[in-house]
Order: C-alpha cells, then sequence, then structure tokens
C-alpha cells in the first residue's frame, strides 16, 4: 500500500539560491546577517595556490564552464578558492603571460589563450578576481583561502610554509597580504569570508605563538573588511584546535569568526579502517569532535566549524579511503557541518616539478571534461542540503531520516522500503533508543520479519514489540538492530543488488552485539542512522 504525500518531505536547498550578503555567525551557525536564516557552505576546494598563480583549469575549460558546472552538474554553493601570499606581496603585477613563460608551460598559455584568452594579460591578481566575479555570477559564494607564502604544492613538515617564522613565512609579510586581499574584495558580495591559513605544522608550532599572530590576522582583516567572515585554523594540519577548550579567543570580531578543521586517513593504518571499521571509525570520529567537533557542540558558546578539507581518490580502489569516507559522510550529516571538499581539479599545470600532472582526487577528470566518479557526487547530494536551520525554537519534536552513507541515500517507505535520492525520503519519530521508529503522523512502525526478509512498516497497533524496538549498537552508533520473533538479533541492511531494506545478522558484531576484534566483512551496507532535521523547512527550498 502507498503512503499518505505527508510520509514524505523535501530538503531545503537542493538548488540552492544566490546568497545574501553579509554572513554572520549565529552560535553553531553561519547565518544571513539580516534575516538570521541559516546559510550552509557546501564547496569544494579550487587551488590557485601553486607556481602559476592562478586558479588551476584555465588552460583546460572556459572558466564560465567550469562555473557552470560546479553549481549546476555538482551542486556546490560554494568555492574554496586557494592563494599564495607572495602573489599579492611580490608578484601582483606580474601577467598571467609572464608566469607561465617563466616555467615553460607553452602547452597551457596555448590553452588559456584558446579558452580564457582574456587573462592573459592580466596580473595574476586581476585574474583572480575575474574568476571570483564569475563565481558570484554563477550564484557561488567564494571562500579566499591563504594556503600557503611561497607558490607551491602543499604541505610538508618542513617546506619552509609552515608555520610563523619558517623560511617562507613572514608574519608581518603575511598580515600585508591578508590586507591587500580584504581590501580587493572589499564590497564584493562573491567573497562570504577568508581563511587565514592552511595547514599550520612543522617544528616551529606552538600554542603561544599561534594566539598571538592568528588574533592579530583576524583583526587586521576585519578593520580592513568588516562583511567578511574569518576563518582561523588549527595546529597539526588542522586537526587540533584543543587548545581552546582551555584558553578561547580574546579578540571579538562582531560574530564573524568561524573555525576550521581538515580529516583525511593519512598516515593511518589501512587494516585498522579495513578489518576494524566500526572500531576505528568510532576512534577517529571521536578524535575529530574531541579535537576540532567540540567547538559546536559545547554548552558554554558554540561556534560555526568548517570542514574545509576532506578527499579520497575517486577511482575508488583504496578501500582504507573508502571507508574512511563513508565515516566521514556519516558525521557529517548527523551534525550538519559546513564543508569543503578536496578537490576540483584533475589535473595541474605544473606541480612539484611535474607539468600537467593528473591528481585523482579531483572531480575532474585529467581533461576537465566529466567527473572522474558520479559515484562521489551521488554520495555528496544529501550532505549538500541544509538538513537543519539556525532557528529551532518553532520545533516542537525531532523527526528523522534513515539515511545510508555507503550510497548517500535515504530510506522511502511506499510499498516497500527502499533507499532512493533524499528528497524523496520518508519522516520518522523516534523518541529513545530501544523505542519504534514510527512514520511521523501514522501510528505504523519499522518492524523486522526474519533474517534475509525485507524490513517492513507494520500496521500493527502496539509497536512495543520486540520487532519493532530499535536500539543503536556498535561503537560506531551506525547499525539500528531489532529482535525478529525467535529472539534473534538483526539489522537492518541495504540490499545493493535491489536497494531494498532487509534485516540481517548484525555485521561485525557477536550475537550480544558486541564489537568483534577482527572482521573480514563490510559493514557499511549496514550503516543506517538516524539523522535528525528539520520540520519547519519541509517543502522549501
Amino acid at each position: 500500500m502507498s503512503l499518505p504525500p505527508t510520509c514524505f518531505f523535501l530538503l531545503i536547498f537542493f538548488v540552492f539560491p544566490s546568497h545574501s550578503f553579509p554572513l554572520s555567525t549565529s552560535s553553531r551557525w553561519i547565518v544571513d546577517k539580516n534575516s538570521g536564516d541559516r546559510l550552509k557552505l557546501a564547496c569544494v576546494n579550487w587551488p590557485g595556490h601553486l607556481h602559476v598563480m592562478i586558479p588551476e583549469g584555465l588552460h583546460k575549460k572556459p572558466m564560465k564552464s567550469v562555473v557552470s558546472d560546479i553549481s549546476g552538474e555538482m551542486g556546490f554553493n560554494c568555492v574554496r578558492l586557494t592563494w599564495a601570499t607572495y602573489m599579492y606581496t611580490r608578484y601582483p603585477n606580474v601577467t598571467v603571460s609572464e608566469t607561465l613563460d617563466r616555467w615553460n608551460l607553452t602547452v597551457a598559455k596555448e590553452g588559456v589563450a584558446k579558452n580564457n584568452p582574456e587573462v592573459l594579460g592580466m596580473s595574476v591578481v586581476e585574474a583572480q578576481n575575474v574568476v571570483v566575479d564569475e563565481l558570484g555570477k554563477g550564484g557561488l559564494m567564494v571562500v579566499l583561502d591563504n594556503h600557503v607564502s611561497l607558490p607551491k604544492w602543499c604541505c610538508g613538515e618542513n617546506d619552509g610554509n609552515g608555520f610563523f617564522g619558517d623560511e617562507d613565512f613572514d608574519p608581518d609579510e603575511w598580515v600585508r597580504g591578508l590586507v591587500a586581499v580584504a581590501r580587493r574584495y572589499k564590497n564584493n558580495p562573491s567573497v562570504v569570508a577568508m581563511s587565514m591559513r592552511n595547514e599550520l605544522r612543522g617544528p616551529r608550532q606552538n600554542v603561544r605563538a599561534w594566539y598571538n599572530y592568528m588574533q592579530q590576522g583576524g583583526v587586521a582583516i576585519h578593520q580592513e573588511n568588516p562583511d567578511v567572515l574569518v576563518i582561523f585554523s588549527g595546529l597539526s594540519y588542522d586537526t587540533n584546535l584543543g587548545f581552546l577548550k582551555s584558553q578561547p579567543l580574546t579578540v571579538d570580531l562582531d560574530n564573524k569568526i568561524v573555525f576550521e578543521a581538515h580529516w583525511y586517513p593519512f598516515g593511518q593504518p589501512p587494516e585498522k579502517w579495513i578489518f576494524q571499521t566500526n572500531e576505528y571509525c568510532a576512534n577517529m570520529t571521536k578524535l575529530f569532535m574531541d579535537n576540532s567537533g567540540f567547538l559546536f557542540r559545547t554548552n558554554g558558546n558554540p561556534v560555526p566549524l568548517f570542514l574545509s578539507e576532506f578527499g579520497l581518490d575517486q577511482r575508488g580502489g583504496d578501500e582504507m579511503e573508502n571507508r574512511y569516507f563513508v565515516c566521514v559522510l556519516a558525521t557529517m550529516a548527523e551534525y550538519d557541518i559546513d564543508w569543503a571538499l578536496w578537490q576540483l581539479p584533475g589535473s595541474f599545470m605544473l606541480r612539484e616539478g611535474n607539468i600537467d600532472m593528473e591528481d585523482m582526487f579531483g572531480m575532474y577528470d585529467s581533461k576537465w571534461e566529466k567527473l572522474r566518479n558520479s559515484t562521489t557526487l551521488d554520495r555528496l547530494q544529501f550532505v549538500q542540503t541544509k538538513i537543519r536551520d539556525s532557528d529551532t525554537s518553532s520545533i516542537d519534536s525531532t523527526s528523522y531520516v534513515l539515511y545510508h552513507p555507503l550510497s548517500g541515500q535515504c530510506v522511502e517507505a511506499s510499498d516497500a522500503l527502499s533507499i532512493t535520492n533524499c528528497r524523496h525520503a520518508s519522516q520518522w519519530d523516534h523518541a529513545h533508543d530501544g523505542g519504534p521508529i514510527k512514520l511521523t503522523n501514522t501510528d505504523r512502525c519499522l518492524t523486522t520479519v526474519k533474517q534475509g526478509l525485507l524490513a517492513v512498516v507494520s500496521d500493527q497497533i502496539d509497536c512495543s514489540s520486540p520487532q519493532s524496538s530499535w536500539n543503536v549498537v556498535s561503537i560506531s552508533n551506525h547499525h539500528l538492530a531489532s529482535k525478529d520473533n525467535q529472539g534473534n538479533n538483526l539489522c537492518l541492511e541495504v540490499d545493493i543488488l535491489t536497494s531494498k531494506i532487509v534485516t540481517n545478522k548484525c555485521l561485525c558484531l557477536d550475537d550480544d552485539l558486541r564489537d568483534v576484534s577482527r572482521c573480514e566483512e563490510n559493514p557499511q551496507s549496514q550503516w543506517l542512522k538516524l539523522i535528525p532535521i528539520s520540520n519547519k523547512n519541509n517543502g522549501k527550498k
């Protein structure tokens, strides 16, 4: 039997409108300063900080087409555009043509002449400005990220760009660069935020210097351009902001402060991700929340956190990265985090001595002609939406969607339970762990029948039976389990071949629902999370 239309809802902002300006912060959210409505950043990184000092790909494709792809086919509403300090402090008058010649990039120069000829005679600063304006015309917000000082690939422990006082990181010159950028984009509604420095790191890093220079940089930006958000990065490659627990910032930038963090699996043991997926995801999520996520979860004075980098090899062959990525998506959805995927380019003009170097993390393929992997985009669609609103005062009770981070889809209850694009997801009520999961505005509840069979939405009046009582299980908190009529613990699972929801023995858990020490199977087909949504936004865009 089909369910009434009231059982479905539309998530807002599947098509992002042109943004308001300026933005501000309210508690843990980024908001429209005038209306107070939340505005979520769902960005892609577009590097422009390397040797040539222009955004990558201008030799491959007209910028207007790139912008159209970002906002249209890819569905992002924002670009984190990276830049190098020296571009503004030492090379502001160098033309695009001159910098291409300097690095003997003859083929790239021919490509720019073909695809974006207007920028060849411009300075690198003017070329960046043209790209920013084109992004604005496409309805995209821009976060300008100071990635390095010396234009080059980032990042290494001893590359001279890591921390204040390094060979290529003079604090005074860095502030001059920030001020120059803030001045250039003053009153430009395309630029909504400035990130002060990417991945502080290296042997010089220390908390005392961080407070001194980062607050100095933030004040300098705000004094020059009070409209932009000012984004503070942490230590250890943007993975550690924990020191703020004991010593908050002493500056007040009129509700313009945002913090950023990165989350990659680099340096982590692949066997942990592959054979202890539940436990290791839980451990890495806890580490992220302890070092960064606490900023938006604190009861004292929550502030916005921008996950400004995460990503994976989009060919899909790295199993560790695949499982890490699903783990990150689950956390992003649960807390509705603002974010920026690394990265847009499928190739770089010049990187680490290599001309036209391909990068498998790119949304584009190496020729910038098509998406490298459309599955990545499918997985991002739900987290591209604004799942929760900044104002929850009018919401009497929390409703949920059942989200499957492995596919990026949600559960729809029609003739049978199946996964579908989250815009068609059913809405559920779940008062407490161990209780029933009911379709909103009905007495019908999610029910287990038998191992291997489809889960059903039961018409039974009493939803308190073991078959209709659901617990969040495993240390990852990503499984939902109930019991069949023989008392066996079973978990919801997505049948990948049919997209239907079945119940099966819980993967990587023992009979008592404890995580096993080693598991050869991938439990992520059973990762179905109840994600809270804002009811008052149903049907709005």
